[in-house]
This record gives C-alpha cells, structure tokens and sequence, in this order.
C-alpha cells in the first residue's frame, strides 16, 4: 500500500455535460483590422463567444483540429463554473463529457477520488491549445491536440511528491510498466480506447479504490482509476496519449504517428497552421474589430463536427459494431442533420466539396450498416439516435448533387433516403418502422393531431416528444420534394410525379382564414379553440416543434411561390413577416420560456435561437422587398451575435447556427439546400473572398459598407448588372466577383425584378 498521509483533498466526481471557459480573451479584439501584418484568420477566434447561454446549452470553448476527433473543452457546467473537474482526455460527442479524465496533483495521497476538483485561473483557451492554472496546487497546465492524439504539458511550482491520477467512468485501465491503457464503454458496441505515456517513468503504479491505494496495474468498473506516482524532483511533466475507437493497439499507433516527443510548441505551430487553412478559405477585410472576431469565431464552429473517424484507414462503426476498410474515403459522423441541413452542409459544399463528398458517402455507408437501409438522421459516435423530426438528410443529398458534388452512388443515396422516409416512421424521436401513423399519413396527406386530454394510443410516439403532426407534414413534404427531385435526375418520372404531388401536402394544414398551419383531428377537422403561441403544451410538441406557429408558418421551404399565393399574394406575405416580427410575446417572460425554452432569441414571435427559423428573414426577396431582407439581416446579426459571452442566442448545435452567420455576413444565405442558388441579404464585409475547391476564387465587394450603410444601391455579377436578389452556384463556383455599392437608404427598386424561369 503506497502512503497515503498528508493533505487531504476535497475532490468531486464529474457530474452533468462538461463546461466551458472562464475568461473572455481580451486579445481577440485588439488588432482585428487587416492592416496588422501579422493577424491571421485563427487570431481572430474567440472561443468564449455564447459561453453563459440565454436559457439552455451554452456553446462550448472546444480545442480540437478542424473536423478531428479528439475534442476537449474545460470539465465544468459552464463559463460561470467556479472549479475545473479535473482536465479532459477526449470528448466522444458534441456536448458530452470527456470520456476518460487527467487529474495532476502535488504531495501525499489521502481520500483521493478518481477526479480532483481544482480552482483556477489564468485560463486561456484558443482553437488549438488550451492553457490554466490551478492556482492552490500550484500547476501550470498546458495543452495541444493533433487529430487522434494529444499532449499535455505540467508544471509543478513546487517541489514535492508529483503524481497523476488517470479516470475512466465506465471501463478499464492498466499499467503495463511503460504505457497506461485501456477503454471506457460509452453505448451500443461503441468503446474508446486510451494510449498513454509520460515524459517521466513513474516510479509507483496503483489502483484507487474506496479504501485508498492498492499497488495494482490494472482496474475496471466504474469510476476506474489508476495512479501513477514520480520520483521526488520533477517539476515538469509531459503526458502523451492517442484516442482509439478501434483498439489499444491503434490508439497507441495514432499516438506514434502524430506525436513522436513532448514538443508543445511544435504541436502548437502545427495546429495554428492547420486552423489557418482551414479557416482561410475565406478570407474577409473591411469592419470592426468585433465583425471579423464573430466571423471567424462562426466559421471556427463550423469545423467542430462531424468528425473524421478514419484510423489509418479503418474505422469502427457504431451502426453495425464491425470494424471496417474505409477504402480511401474517410468516414464521418456525429453529424446532427435536422440543425445542419439548413446552412452548414451548404457551407461545406461551398468551400470544401471533397469533405462534403465524403460527409455523403458516409450517410450512404452507414445506411447499408444499419438493419434497415434507412438514411440516417442523427448519426453520432455511438451509432444514429433517431433524433428531431423529418428526414432531412435527404435534402443534404440533393443539395450536394445539384451543385456538382461528385463520389458518392446516387442511386444508393436516393433508395437509403426513400426507404428512410417511406419505411421507417415520421414519429419524431422514433426509429421504429412506418405504422398506424404512416398509414394515415399516406392515406390523408397530413399527420393527425390530438385534441386536449385526447390519449394517445401510437406505441412509437415518444410520450414528450408527442406527434408534432404539423411539424412532421411540413418537414415531410420538403423531404418528398427533394425525393422527387433525385428521382427525376435518376429517370424515375413515376416516383418523381409520386413524390412531387406529396411534396404539396402542407395545403393540406393551411387554414384559409387565418393563413397559419393547423392541426387537424384524424376527421379533417381544426383543433379548435387555438392559440397560435401556445398550444401545444411543452416545446408546442403536441403539434409543432420546439417552435410554435409563428415559426412553422414558414416552413415551406420547397415551394415559397405557393406559400406566397396561399397567404393572398405578396402584400399579404410581407404582412404576415412584419406581424411576426411585432408580435409580443403574450405573456411574461417566465411564463413564455418556461413552456417554450427553445424559443429564445426573440424578436417578437420571431426566434433566432433555433434552427427552423433561420431561412425567415430572407423570404421578403421573394415577395418583392428585398431591402426587408437587408434591414433585417443586420438587425439580428447585431442583435443577437456579439463578441461577448452571451453572443448566441441559442442551443448552437456544432455549426448550426453558426454557418447562418457565416453566409449572413458574407451577403447570401441558402433558403431552400437542394437548389442551386442563395438569396442575397446585406454583406458586412467591405471585401470577402473565398477560395473554392476547383481553385478558383469568389469575390464579394461592398462598396462604402458600414453599420449604417447595410442597404443595397445597385449590385453587378462579373461586370454586368445584377437585378434580382438571388445567384445562383454555379455562378459562384466558376469564380468571379459580386459587387455591391451600399448606402443608407433603402432603395426599393433593386432587387424586385422577377427571377427568369
């Protein structure tokens, strides 16, 4: 039995999602014009941007290499957490905690638990490293990670006894007399593997038990945990380890191949000039300091998921449990695809098409690995989760084809999404096969809804997420639509004409007096008496989703012309935006957000906390007033996207969110992902330009743009006028310039010229 006399510990288990970070960097402000010779897109990231949230998940500070696996943030709830819980190894999910746990400490062991609470200061977290200081310890800690290894760095003040304590929550660990191994299980099959040295042999190795230390090399269970103790003297320490979700055998081969020594700072070097590549696809000048620190901050997040799984060519997958030949295309997941359709695969098609290729081979391959061949819809580490509602992924398809994405099988992704939406059930949450729901769905065109109090009887309807019928019908006609558009570029003209009628199902909810979509009994008729803000009961599941009325009152993606003609034509469309946009919230806020907590970042009934909205301010280009649009745009970016650590305003789901900003403050957006065109808004930047993977460049200029001048005077494409508020991808793609000469005046006679057809 090692000692175990001396200063006892107050120490805490890790408990709920790991955290975020402690100080806003000052520094990213600073010199943020492009004049400053030695600014580069990674300095202008501020990873504590949106760390105290509005109401629910904050946006986490993570330290990891564009689209890798190995994922870091400080262990505690929050910006506002007052101690670390220990240092992270790796995190296997987006928001989750880290899977396996450092905890460094200085002097005797005495009632040690597997994870050391610490106070802290002086933390500094940048894409690329993370440092801290546990200031009643006395401990430098610094950090780096490469794709599927990391390195930490220790400095002990102070000289005594130095030892490490080495978690696992559920799992194995051992002590093999030069290396620490070993796993921890997280779900479905799914293991990930730990490789670990120190710079310094230890001179002791034991398992921490509830009676203290036994001089043992190996432990499992739950919270297992191993100590290695040094030799008196040391005062720096380096720990080396690779991430495995193959073996201990390959995580000790990705440790080798990235990391040969303790070089912190050559790890650091090539970390900052991987993000630099990354992030300098774009590169933007013109605006304020804080302008480019939220752009590149946006663009940071854009790169957190999904995440690349490929080891030297293997992967294991959580959707059949095998390990598999990736055959030269790295696979990738933890991809929530109900957020990311929307604006973040549409960036990735942009500015890195072989990424995005592959992104959709793995959807295809993980279909072909499941029991069903159904595409996926949450794809995550541990295998597809079935969250949300629709099938979204279909759209994600369609928009990498029609904008000339190649390497992926068509035919498979059209059969693995048809399937996915025909096959399974449109219950949300469920991934269960089609039933009484779908029966119904097929037969009537539209989802049913229950009244109040009505039970319900649906075994696969999850009892909180409830039906969402109008959520599910409009979701599914925007799916069918895109099914029936690869249908038709596959020669399929019965299953296009098929899908394409049911592609037109959200009439079947359109009430025509009140111009909203409405739930309606399995009889055809309105859930009456109804509030459009509240009904619902919580998130308005019982016949939305996680957004009321006001918000689904636009989710007709596919078919904004025929929304526009629903409604009564364009007067009436713009009408019905402005009235959402000054609607209030017809309670107190508590009352408000207590039923509807994701329905934050308001303006009016307008939310730009949460996904299904973020296309809504675009829709005044098509009803003829794009200089809406442009007031708009600007008006919530600087509302509700700030430099600060309450700059989201929302759950930002791993680029979500963020790729809005992205495109928003480069002047398009991508309303509808499976067309080949973006609608125009108001750029930010007085020059962007982005480098397209043919290695080509787009450029947009915005001539004496500022805060007060956001609105557009006159637009031309390569030289010749630009009359409408849309281009389309492929003039983008072949390169060229967009320019704009912005004043600060609406001028409400650009942009109103009807798109040729």
């Amino acid at each position: 039995m090692i000692d175990a006399i001396g200063i006892k510990r107050k120490v805490n288990a890790i408990l709920g999602y790991a955290g975020l970070a402690v100080l806003a960097i000052a520094g990213t402000n600073a010199c943020a014009h492009a004049g400053v010779p030695d600014k580069e897109p990674v300095d202008y990231v501020n990873p504590y941007m949106g760390n105290i949230s509005h109401l629910l998940v904050p946006t986490y500070p993570t330290v990891h290499l564009p689209n890798s696996f190995l994922r870091v943030y400080p262990e505690r709830h929050d910006y506002t957490g007052d101690r670390l819980h220990g240092l992270p190894l790796i995190v296997t999910s987006h928001r989750g905690s880290s899977a396996f746990n450092l905890s460094p400490f200085r002097g005797n062991t005495a009632d040690l638990q597997p994870v050391i609470s610490y106070s802290y200061d002086q933390e500094v977290i940048k894409p690329y490293a993370y440092t801290v200081y546990l200031d009643e310890e006395k401990i430098g800690v610094d950090f780096a990670p490469s794709h599927q290894s990391a390195l930490y760095q220790l400095d002990f003040e102070e000289d005594s006894p130095v030892s490490i304590i080495v978690s696992s929550r559920n799992g194995t660990l051992r002590w093999d007399g030069k290396a620490l191994s070993g796993y921890q299980s997280l779900a479905n099959q799914t293991k990930v593997y730990i490789y670990l040295e120190t710079a310094e042999a230890p001179v002791k190795a034991a398992v921490l038990q509830d009676n203290g230390l036994v001089e043992r090399n190996k432990t499992e269970g739950r919270n297992a945990a191993m100590v290695l103790q040094f030799a008196d003297g040391v005062r720096q320490l380096g720990v080396r380890y690779g991430i495995s979700f193959i073996d201990e055998a390959q995580a000790r081969e990705n440790l080798r191949r990235e990391i040969k020594d303790y070089d912190l700072t050559a790890l650091k070097k090539t970390g900052r000039a991987a993000w630099n590549e990354a992030l300098g696809k774009i590169r933007v000048t013109g605006g304020s300091p804080d302008d480019q620190a939220i752009f590149y901050t946006s663009l940071y997040r854009t790169f957190e998921r999904p995440v690349n799984i490929s080891e030297d060519g293997r992967y294991f997958s959580a959707f059949d449990g095998n390990v598999h030949n990736d055959e030269g295309i790295p696979f990738y997941t933890d991809d929530w695809i109900w957020d990311a359709y929307r604006a973040h695969h549409p960036l990735n098609v942009l500015i890195d098409a072989e990424k995005e290729s592959h992104i959709v081979h793995s959807f295809i391959t993980m279909a072909s690995q499941m029991e069903h061949f159904w595409l996926p819809t949450f794809p995550e580490i541990t295998g597809d989760s079935r969250r949300m509602n629709s099938n979204h992924g279909v759209a994600t398809l369609l928009d990498a084809y029609v904008k000339g994405v190649k390497g992926f099988d068509l035919e498979k992704a059209y059969e693995a999404a048809k399937k996915g939406i025909t096959e399974k059930t449109l219950a949300p949450w469920s991934g269960a096969p089609a039933g009484e729901l779908d029966r119904f769905y097929k037969a009537h065109g539209y989802i049913p809804a229950l009244r109040d109090g009505e039970e319900e009887t649906i075994p696969e309807v999850n009892s909180f997420e409830r039906r969402q019928p109008v959520a599910v019908t409009l979701g599914t006609a925007y799916d069918t639509w895109c099914l029936a558009q690869l249908a038709k570029a596959l020669g399929k003209d019965d299953e296009y004409a098929y899908f394409l009628k049911q592609s037109f199902n959200y009439r079947n909810l359109f009430h025509p007096k009140t111009h909203f979509f409405h739930p309606k009994d399995a009889n055809g008729e309105f859930i009456e008496p109804f509030d459009y803000v509240f009904s619902g009961g919580q998130g308005a599941r019982g016949y939305y989703g996680e957004n009321n009325a006001w918000i689904y009152r636009w989710d007709v993606q596919h078919n904004i012309p025929d929304l526009i003609a629903l409604m009564g034509g364009k007067e009436a469309f713009v009408k019905n935006l402005d009235d959402m946009f000054n609607q209030p919230l017809g309670k107190s806020k508590h009352e408000f957000y207590a039923q509807l907590p994701d329905h934050t970042g308001n303006v009016g009934q307008f939310s730009m906390a949460n996904e299904p909205s973020l296309h809504i301010p675009y829709l005044y280009n098509y009803a003829g007033q794009p200089w809406k649009t442009q007031k708009r745009i600007r008006t919530l970016l600087k509302q509700w996207f700030r430099n600060d650590l309450m700059g989201v305003p929302g759950d930002e789901d791993g680029g979500g969110m963020s790729a809005f900003v992205v495109f928003s403050k480069l002047g398009f957006y991508p309303v509808t992902p499976g067309t080949p065109s973006y609608s125009i808004g108001s750029p930010a930047f007085e020059r962007a330009v982005i480098r397209l993977p043919n290695g080509k460049t787009f450029e947009v200029i915005a001539n004496n743009v500022s805060d007060t001048n956001k609105y557009i005077q006159s637009a031309t494409l390569n030289g010749q006028p630009l009359l409408t508020p849309w281009i389309s991808h492929g003039a983008v793609s072949q390169g060229g310039t967009l320019e704009f000469k912005m004043g600060d005046k609406a001028n409400t006679s650009w942009g109103i010229a009807e798109p040729k057809r």
